[in-house]
């Protein structure tokens, strides 16, 4: 079955279509105005074994709030698409990452229940064009529009770039982890049976 899936949605501050492809090879293509956040978006791909096309049209004459919170609603609902009802796969995925000084933990819960903490704090106030107050924004929308579980844990660095690289890309191996199918699992991975609930 295929878990290719593409979302779309439209606001007076946004149009945003993401395409999604759980079972593919890390093709990306990210045009979302900002820089920074189209490598960001390949390097989860690249590293998850995604294939991603994400185009982004905001009001960046304002600023990149309404692009990057609604982006991530927009991939999270795309990852719960995709992943569908669940059954058979490992539901759960985790991964530290290291990059030059930084290292961090990512873990993710599909359970369907929206959830989000981060330890992550930024010395600058942007990197290339984008705000990095909204890396929380982005994550916390992701897991609200995924309903899942997503937790980080910056355990060390000082470079904004290489931590906030270091989460996408955690992310991108933890939730590779997570949506794979395990053999041993014949249904929904959850003793109630249902996930979500």
């Amino acid at each position: 079955m295929s878990r290719k899936v593409t979302v779309s949605r439209k606001t007076g501050e946004t149009d945003i279509t993401i395409t999604l492809d759980l079972d593919g090879s890390g093709v990306c293509k990210a045009d979302t105005g900002i820089g920074f956040l189209d490598h960001m978006f390949c390097g989860f791909a690249k590293h998850g074994y995604f294939d991603l096309e994400v185009s982004v049209k905001g009001d960046l004459e304002i600023d990149g709030h309404h692009s990057v919170e609604d982006c991530g609603i927009v991939f999270g609902e795309a990852i719960a698409k995709a992943v569908g009802n669940k059954a058979g796969i490992n539901r759960f995925g985790y991964f530290i990452l290291p990059m030059d000084e930084a290292l961090v933990l990512c873990s993710v819960d599909l359970c369907g229940r929206p959830y989000y903490a981060s330890n992550a704090d930024f010395t600058v106030p942007m990197v290339g064009e984008l705000d990095t107050q909204l890396v929380k924004e982005f994550f916390y929308s992701v897991s609200y529009g995924a309903m899942m579980n997503l937790h980080f844990d910056v355990m060390r660095g000082e470079n904004a770039h290489h931590i906030i690289e270091a989460m996408f890309k955690a992310f991108g191996k933890s939730l590779d982890m997570a949506v794979k199918y395990d053999e041993r699992c014949k249904g929904i991975p959850s003793t109630k049976g249902s996930l979500g609930d």
